[in-house]
C-alpha cells in the first residue's frame, strides 16, 4: 500500500485513486446563488456536474448553460421526500456514471421569530426546515456515500452549514438549529466513512451576496450587515465556492471532519 491516503482498497483488492479533476459531482440546490457558484467552480476545475433543482427549472437551466466543459446534467426532485432523494441520486449517478463528490447545498431559511409567530406556523416552519436542511442532507449523504463505497475509489461530501449555527439566529431559529445539526452530522460521517476513503467536511458561511438577499444589502440594513465584518463587506458566492472546491480536493483529505468558518472575521468562536 502506498503511503497516500487518497488510495483506498477496492472490494476486489485493486487500488483506486480519487482524481483531482474529471470527477462526477452532485450539487443540490444549484439553480442559483451559492449552488450555481459551486457548480461553476467544479465545472471550471474539469469536473462533470449534476445540477439539482427542486422547482426552479428555468434557473437551473441557466446554471447548466453557464458551466464550462461538457457532460453536465440537470436533475430535478424534492429532497424533502425520501423517495425524491432516491430519485435524485439515481438520476445523477445515471447521468454522470457515478458520484464522486456530493455538495449538500439545498436549504430553506424562513423567517419565524418566536414572539411574532403563531404556534401552528411555528410547527410547520420547523418541520420544513428539518425536512429540507437536515433530513434531506442526511438521506442524500447516505445515498451518495453508498455509491462511493461500492465504486471503491473514495469520495468527498461537503455540507453547506452556517455561521448562524454558532452565534444564534433569533429571527430564524430553525435555520440555525438545523445548520448546527448538519455540522454535527458531517463530523459523525467523517469518522464512519474515513475507512472507505471518503472525507466529509462542512463550511459555515456568514452573510454572502445572492439574488435572494440583494434587497437587504441596500440602505441602512445593508450598511449594518457589511459592518459585521472588519473588512466592511459581505462575501461573494465564488469565495465560498472556492473553499468548497478545496475541501472536495484530494489535498484536503486531512481536513475531514472540519467546520470551516467563512465569515470575514465577523464571528470568532473559541
Amino acid at each position: 500500500m502506498q503511503n497516500d491516503r487518497r488510495y483506498v482498497p477496492h472490494v476486489e483488492g485493486t487500488l483506486m485513486k480519487l482524481p483531482a479533476s474529471g470527477r462526477r459531482v452532485l450539487v443540490s440546490g444549484a439553480s442559483r446563488g451559492l449552488g450555481r457558484a459551486v457548480a461553476q467552480a467544479f465545472a471550471a476545475n474539469g469536473d462533470r456536474v449534476a445540477v439539482h433543482f427542486a422547482s426552479r427549472a428555468d434557473d437551473a437551466r441557466v446554471t447548466l448553460e453557464s458551466l464550462d466543459g461538457t457532460g453536465h446534467a440537470l436533475v430535478g426532485g424534492d429532497l424533502a421526500d425520501p423517495t425524491g432523494a432516491v430519485a435524485v441520486a439515481d438520476a445523477a449517478a445515471e447521468a454522470l456514471g457515478g458520484i464522486d463528490v456530493l455538495v449538500n447545498n439545498a436549504a430553506v431559511n424562513l423567517r419565524h421569530p418566536l414572539p411574532e409567530t403563531p404556534y401552528e406556523e411555528w410547527v410547520a416552519v420547523w418541520q420544513r426546515h428539518v425536512s429540507v436542511n437536515l433530513l434531506a442532507t442526511a438521506n442524500l449523504s447516505h445515498l451518495a456515500a453508498r455509491r462511493m463505497i461500492d465504486q471503491g475509489s473514495g469520495g468527498r461530501i461537503v455540507n453547506i452549514g452556517s455561521r448562524g449555527a454558532f452565534r444564534g439566529e433569533p429571527d430564524h431559529p430553525a435555520y440555525g438549529a438545523t445548520k448546527a445539526a448538519v455540522h454535527a452530522l458531517g463530523q459523525s460521517l467523517a469518522v464512519s466513512l474515513a475507512p472507505y476513503g471518503i472525507a466529509v467536511a462542512s463550511v459555515a458561511p456568514g452573510f454572502f451576496a445572492t439574488e435572494r438577499v440583494s434587497s437587504r444589502l441596500e440602505g441602512v440594513e445593508g450598511a449594518a450587515i457589511r459592518a459585521q465584518s472588519p473588512f466592511g463587506r459581505v462575501a461573494e458566492p465564488a469565495e465560498i465556492a472556492a473553499a468548497v472546491l478545496w475541501l472536495a480536493s484530494p489535498a484536503a483529505e486531512w481536513s475531514s471532519g472540519t467546520i470551516l468558518d467563512l465569515n470575514g472575521a465577523s464571528h470568532l468562536r473559541s
